[in-house]
């Protein structure tokens, strides 16, 4: 049996490999992005990116953070060999927007905003307000769930290597 420790270092490549992938997308084939999720009006990259690039024993990172941020820095970090480490997303149904960052090697959400929802007004207001927010959490588990499952499908098959991949060094090489 793999020790903790050593498959979440081993397999922390797939995290990597999936914001990479999420922003190619995003930026790439939002076709895809509604077939995976065909309730979503809109998702777009957020105002923070956190790549990582390992030189031999040296670690660099680069933070592109900004509303107004240009990614140009970003994909010229993927050229040169970096992974794609924390993403944040804004996510879009109809009116409703939330905002999100991913981390790629523990998938760990944080920095989750929800939609805003009614104020608290009586005691009786309490468990409808905790339901409600667990409910809006829990749309960004399930978006993320359902990327990332899109993601495998894409990354397992015989066309990761023949278009998907191919078109993703494309685009880091524009």
């Amino acid at each position: 049996m793999l020790d903790i420790a050593v498959a979440y270092n081993r397999y922390a490549f797939l995290g990597y490999e999936f914001l990479t992938w999420l922003w190619f997308v995003v930026e790439k084939d939002r076709d895809l992005l509604t077939a995976i999720e065909p309730e979503m009006t809109t998702l777009a990259l957020g105002n923070r990116v956190v790549l990582e690039n390992r030189i031999q024993e040296a670690v660099e990172s680069i933070t592109i953070k900004g509303d107004d941020a240009g990614l140009e820095e970003g994909l010229l970090a993927l050229r040169k060999g970096a992974v794609v480490t924390e993403l944040n997303l804004v996510y879009r149904i109809g009116e409703q927007e939330w905002r999100v960052t991913v981390k790629g090697e523990s998938f760990n959400i944080s920095n989750l905003k929800t939609p805003e929802i009614g104020a608290i007004e009586t005691r009786d207001d309490i468990e409808g307000f905790l339901l409600e927010k667990v409910y809006l959490y829990e749309k960004v588990v399930r978006l993320i769930d359902k990327l990332y499952a899109g993601f495998l499908r894409h990354r397992l098959s015989a066309d990761w290597n023949e278009r998907v991949l191919p078109l993703l060094k494309q685009w880091i090489h524009e």
